[in-house]
Protein backbone atom coordinates (compact mmCIF):
# COMPACT_ATOMS: atom_id res chain seq x y z
CA UNK A 1 0.00 0.00 0.00
CA UNK A 2 1.19 3.38 -0.28
CA UNK A 3 -0.80 6.71 0.86
CA UNK A 4 0.50 10.60 0.02
CA UNK A 5 0.30 12.51 3.41
CA UNK A 6 -0.40 15.93 3.79
CA UNK A 7 -0.07 17.53 6.85
CA UNK A 8 -3.53 19.93 6.76
CA UNK A 9 -5.34 23.16 8.17
CA UNK A 10 -8.38 21.32 6.88
CA UNK A 11 -10.05 19.57 4.24
CA UNK A 12 -12.97 18.58 2.71
CA UNK A 13 -14.97 16.33 0.11
CA UNK A 14 -17.10 16.63 -1.85
CA UNK A 15 -19.75 14.37 -4.21
CA UNK A 16 -21.99 15.74 -7.14
CA UNK A 17 -21.29 19.37 -5.49
CA UNK A 18 -22.32 18.71 -1.94
CA UNK A 19 -19.56 18.00 1.00
CA UNK A 20 -19.80 14.86 2.44
CA UNK A 21 -16.88 15.15 4.31
CA UNK A 22 -15.00 17.90 6.59
CA UNK A 23 -11.99 18.00 8.84
CA UNK A 24 -9.81 20.79 10.70
CA UNK A 25 -5.99 20.03 11.90
CA UNK A 26 -4.23 16.90 10.90
CA UNK A 27 -3.81 14.98 7.59
CA UNK A 28 -5.22 14.06 4.72
CA UNK A 29 -4.36 10.73 3.97
CA UNK A 30 -4.59 9.27 -0.14
CA UNK A 31 -4.60 5.61 -0.20
CA UNK A 32 -3.34 3.78 -2.81
CA UNK A 33 -3.56 -0.15 -2.66
CA UNK A 34 -1.69 -2.34 -5.09
CA UNK A 35 -2.66 -6.45 -5.80
CA UNK A 36 -0.43 -7.82 -3.88
CA UNK A 37 -1.39 -6.08 -0.44
CA UNK A 38 -2.58 -7.29 2.45
CA UNK A 39 -4.30 -6.79 5.66
CA UNK A 40 -1.20 -6.84 7.74
CA UNK A 41 0.06 -4.03 5.01
CA UNK A 42 -3.07 -2.09 5.85
CA UNK A 43 -2.31 -1.77 9.21
CA UNK A 44 1.44 -1.04 9.51
CA UNK A 45 0.72 2.11 6.79
CA UNK A 46 -2.09 3.16 9.40
CA UNK A 47 0.27 3.01 11.92
CA UNK A 48 2.89 4.75 10.54
CA UNK A 49 0.80 7.35 9.48
CA UNK A 50 -0.60 8.03 12.67
CA UNK A 51 3.18 8.08 14.88
CA UNK A 52 4.34 10.36 11.21
CA UNK A 53 6.56 13.13 12.97
CA UNK A 54 5.60 15.26 10.69
CA UNK A 55 4.04 18.64 12.53
CA UNK A 56 5.82 21.14 14.31
CA UNK A 57 7.12 21.51 17.81
CA UNK A 58 6.84 24.96 18.23
CA UNK A 59 11.07 25.20 17.63
CA UNK A 60 10.26 24.74 13.58
CA UNK A 61 10.98 21.01 13.97
CA UNK A 62 8.86 18.31 12.92
CA UNK A 63 9.00 16.27 15.78
CA UNK A 64 5.01 15.50 16.74
CA UNK A 65 2.52 13.29 15.31
CA UNK A 66 -1.43 13.16 14.56
CA UNK A 67 -1.55 11.43 17.79
CA UNK A 68 0.26 14.23 20.11
CA UNK A 69 -1.18 16.99 18.45
CA UNK A 70 -4.92 15.14 18.67
CA UNK A 71 -5.41 15.97 15.12
CA UNK A 72 -8.20 14.36 12.86
CA UNK A 73 -7.36 12.76 9.04
CA UNK A 74 -8.94 12.70 5.89
CA UNK A 75 -8.69 9.05 3.92
CA UNK A 76 -9.46 9.27 0.20
CA UNK A 77 -8.94 6.17 -1.75
CA UNK A 78 -6.84 6.74 -5.16
CA UNK A 79 -6.05 4.67 -7.42
CA UNK A 80 -4.22 6.70 -9.70
CA UNK A 81 -1.41 6.18 -6.95
CA UNK A 82 -0.33 2.78 -8.54
CA UNK A 83 -0.20 4.26 -11.95
CA UNK A 84 2.81 2.88 -14.22
CA UNK A 85 3.63 6.11 -16.08
CA UNK A 86 6.95 5.09 -17.32
CA UNK A 87 5.61 4.00 -21.16
CA UNK A 88 3.69 5.73 -23.56
CA UNK A 89 1.21 8.48 -22.63
CA UNK A 90 -1.64 6.49 -20.76
CA UNK A 91 -1.35 5.01 -17.08
CA UNK A 92 -1.15 1.67 -16.77
CA UNK A 93 -2.90 0.20 -13.77
CA UNK A 94 -1.79 -3.28 -13.99
CA UNK A 95 -0.22 -2.98 -10.21
CA UNK A 96 -3.38 -1.34 -8.97
CA UNK A 97 -5.86 -4.54 -7.10
CA UNK A 98 -9.07 -5.12 -8.26
CA UNK A 99 -11.79 -2.76 -6.89
CA UNK A 100 -13.06 -5.45 -4.50
CA UNK A 101 -10.16 -5.99 -2.98
CA UNK A 102 -8.79 -2.75 -2.84
CA UNK A 103 -12.27 -1.58 -0.94
CA UNK A 104 -11.62 -4.39 1.78
CA UNK A 105 -8.15 -3.33 2.65
CA UNK A 106 -9.50 0.11 2.30
CA UNK A 107 -12.24 -0.55 4.81
CA UNK A 108 -9.37 -2.38 7.00
CA UNK A 109 -6.63 1.25 6.35
CA UNK A 110 -10.10 3.37 8.06
CA UNK A 111 -10.96 0.53 10.68
CA UNK A 112 -7.19 0.06 11.92
CA UNK A 113 -7.05 4.41 12.11
CA UNK A 114 -9.87 4.40 14.03
CA UNK A 115 -8.15 1.75 16.58
CA UNK A 116 -5.94 4.52 17.61
CA UNK A 117 -9.01 6.87 18.44
CA UNK A 118 -8.43 9.41 16.08
CA UNK A 119 -11.38 11.33 14.19
CA UNK A 120 -11.59 9.67 10.72
CA UNK A 121 -13.19 11.06 7.83
CA UNK A 122 -13.40 9.56 4.34
CA UNK A 123 -14.77 9.90 0.91
CA UNK A 124 -16.89 7.59 -1.18
CA UNK A 125 -14.68 4.21 -2.30
CA UNK A 126 -15.07 4.68 -6.38
CA UNK A 127 -16.48 7.58 -6.48
CA UNK A 128 -15.86 11.04 -8.09
CA UNK A 129 -14.56 13.06 -5.46
CA UNK A 130 -13.41 16.45 -5.46
CA UNK A 131 -11.12 17.39 -2.63
CA UNK A 132 -10.98 20.42 -1.13
CA UNK A 133 -7.47 21.34 1.01
CA UNK A 134 -4.97 24.24 2.61
CA UNK A 135 -1.79 22.04 2.93
CA UNK A 136 -0.06 23.65 5.86
CA UNK A 137 3.92 24.12 4.75
CA UNK A 138 3.54 22.54 2.85
CA UNK A 139 4.15 19.22 3.63
CA UNK A 140 3.50 16.22 1.48
CA UNK A 141 5.16 13.05 1.90
CA UNK A 142 4.75 9.65 0.36
CA UNK A 143 4.09 6.80 3.31
CA UNK A 144 4.60 3.23 2.03
CA UNK A 145 3.64 -0.14 4.19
Amino acid sequence: MIAVVQRVKGASCSVNEEVISRTGDGLLILVGVGSNDTINDANKLAEKCVYLRCFDDGNGKMNFSLMDINGECMVISQVTLLADTSRGRRPDFSKASPPDCANELYRNFVDALKRFDIKVKEGIFGAHMQIALVNDGPVTLIVES
